[in-house]
């Protein structure tokens, strides 16, 4: 590996938090964020208010930091048509992502809308964001595993993978929704994929318990990862994990490994500890 992108998820972070976090600081933290060096920072979404009103000043956060002499890139999640046009008018966003599942059921539970109505979505997502001089990356959910009775394999991970393959994507995120991914399911998905397609960029997007943090980080080294998110302290997650101590892979914990390894990052250590502490401020104080 010659060195690893780390994208940071204050969207995934903030976003089930109930309190609202006020605006300014989230201005200061994403501000605090990208004086980091971080490769690509997520940071919000343009859903709907209803749905995640945590993340109903996305656009007044992004319109607000300084991009100036910045080589960090800007993502949003979005989860339909209109939000992808909303993303499109701004110039400092890079990446827009949809989230995109095997599973029918998370899928429904997701975007209202079934796999089949999805990708047809996805497909004039792509349009739009290409259209904007963005790239579009597909979070492909419930990867590692399935809690609904539904059938998981690699066949069944590959019908999607291939599919979007075919219709011209090639930046895809395989996720961990739910915690469920051992060392092992890692390195045979991952390993699996990245090798049958190794025209495509493949990231994991991972959650965790605390405990269990390093073997996955082993594990996704060990398959040749090169672009994984992260969260600073782990914060946020799945509400629908089974065990409340899951939540997004802690950043820290990828950064120091890294370090161990002598594996490259663009991570400024001083300004890291200095987002670290503000972390603390925020998510300590809302809930």
């Amino acid at each position: 590996m010659s060195k690893l992108k780390i994208i940071e998820c204050p969207r995934d972070a903030m976003q089930s938090i109930k309190e609202f976090i006020p605006t300014d600081k989230k201005i200061k933290y994403v501000q605090s964020l990208l004086d980091v060096g971080f490769d690509t920072i997520d940071v919000g979404s343009f859903v709907s208010k209803k749905v995640i009103p945590q993340l109903s000043d996305t656009a007044d956060v992004i319109s607000s930091i300084d991009l100036i002499n910045n080589k960090t890139d800007l993502l949003v999640i979005v989860a339909n048509i209109k939000g992808a046009e909303i993303a499109s008018k701004y110039n400092q966003i890079s990446y827009v992502g949809f989230p995109f599942s095997i599973s029918e059921n998370f899928q429904m539970r997701n975007t209202n809308k079934t796999i089949n109505e999805s990708f047809l979505n996805l497909v004039e997502i792509n349009k739009i964001v290409t259209r904007s001089e963005k790239k579009l990356v597909v979070y492909l959910s419930m990867c590692f595993g399935n809690p609904y009775g539904e059938v998981w394999n690699l066949h069944k991970i590959d019908e999607s993978i291939s599919k979007l393959i075919d219709h011209g994507f090639n930046l895809i995120s395989l996720s961990d929704t739910i915690g469920s991914a051992t060392p092992s399911i890692i390195e045979k998905v991952y390993g699996y994929f990245s090798h049958k397609y190794s025209n495509v960029e493949f990231g994991l997007h991972l959650h965790t318990h605390p405990k269990s943090w390093r073997d996955k980080i082993d594990a996704s080294f060990d398959s040749g990862c090169n672009r994984i998110d992260g969260a600073i302290q782990g914060f946020g997650g799945c509400p629908m994990a089974s065990d409340n101590l899951i939540g997004n892979m802690p950043t820290e914990k990828i950064f120091s490994y890294c370090q161990e390894k002598g594996v490259e990052t663009s991570i400024n250590p001083l300004k890291f500890e200095a987002a670290y502490n503000y972390a603390s401020d925020i998510f300590l104080n809302y809930h």
